[in-house]
């Protein structure tokens, strides 16, 4: 029982990673750009939309408002923590020096469990988008070979190969990695502003009303909701032992990649809502929406048509 509460000290890690030589090579820009990279993606570009037209309609914005003060918090932490302890094992690490050797373990599952839960889920969003974009030139794929088996189908190709091929990239090493995420997330960015350069001119503040069709209750639940799109500046903590400078960049990194995808998540969505009540107002009122979407939300989306 003793043993499952026993805890390692700072100076232990210290000297059983004495034998392990990690090549730092990140500065706090690759952090940050790696934070980034992590929290915008599948998360603000596909569930949140969700969010605004089931849960919070235009008050979507305050709801990632709510999400990202919490995660905030979390990100304090997780700089302090990073700052006092840097060595790879993020939470678990943690744990295991603070708790015992026990609570490190579940913490484990936990976090394993995260990672393929947000893993499958932007796996699967990116094999929508790329499927959407064989489309455009003629070209499809079997659904058998782009739905997985509760769906009818056998497995999802396009996700499992963008997994593999993005495994196969972080196996070269952190400084060949790095240079694949700091472009992709370079032209991520540049995307985003663009649209926000260019949705900027057509805001319109009457399409925002009512702004809570569902009431604050409604807020709530969306910030519960969209917390999954700030998922991602947490991994910044596995890297610690590769990171120049740990007690400095670490924390510079973790916290200003959340300050910009905050920023980013909140003028993103509030543009798209905007845009999307112009688009349905264009189209008569009569924008379809998936499925999916009418059948959970039914008559919620009474809203886009003010």
């Amino acid at each position: 029982m003793k043993n499952l509460f026993k805890k390692k000290s700072v100076s232990q890690l210290l000297e059983e990673n004495r034998s392990i030589s990690f090549k730092k090579t990140l500065g706090a820009f690759d952090l940050t750009l790696l934070g980034i990279g992590a929290t915008i993606g599948t998360g603000v570009l596909v569930l949140t939309g969700l969010m605004a037209a089931n849960d919070s309609g235009p008050a979507v914005i305050l709801s990632f408002m709510l999400a990202a003060i919490v995660c905030g918090f979390a990100a304090l932490c997780y700089a302090e923590f990073t700052s006092t302890i840097p060595f790879s094992g993020s939470v678990n690490i943690y744990l295991y020096i603070t708790i015992g050797e026990f609570a490190a373990h579940l913490m484990g599952w936990v976090l394993l469990s995260v990672y393929l839960l947000t893993t499958s889920a932007v796996a699967g969003g990116w094999s929508a988008y790329f499927n959407n974009f064989l489309k455009s030139f003629g070209f499809l794929l079997p659904k058998e070979l782009i739905t997985i088996p509760p769906d009818g189908g056998l497995f999802n190709l396009p996700a499992i190969a963008g997994t593999l091929f993005i495994t196969f990239i972080l196996s070269r090493g952190t400084k060949e990695s790095k240079k694949v995420n700091n472009f992709m997330v370079i032209v991520k960015l540049s995307i985003v502003v663009l649209f926000i350069i260019v949705g900027i001119f057509h805001v319109q503040p009457m399409n925002w009303t009512p702004f809570m069709p569902y009431g604050i209750s409604g807020v709530f639940v969306g910030s519960a909701a969209v917390f999954f799109a700030f998922l991602g500046f947490d991994a910044l903590a596995t890297s610690a032992e590769e990171v120049k400078n740990p007690q400095r960049n670490l924390p510079i990194g973790i916290i200003s990649s959340l300050i910009v995808a905050k920023k980013v998540f909140i003028r993103f969505w509030s543009l798209s809502i905007n845009l999307l009540i112009e688009l349905n107002k264009k189209n008569g009122n009569t924008l379809k929406f998936p499925p999916d979407i009418m059948r959970i939300g039914k008559n919620r989306l009474n809203w886009l048509r003010y």
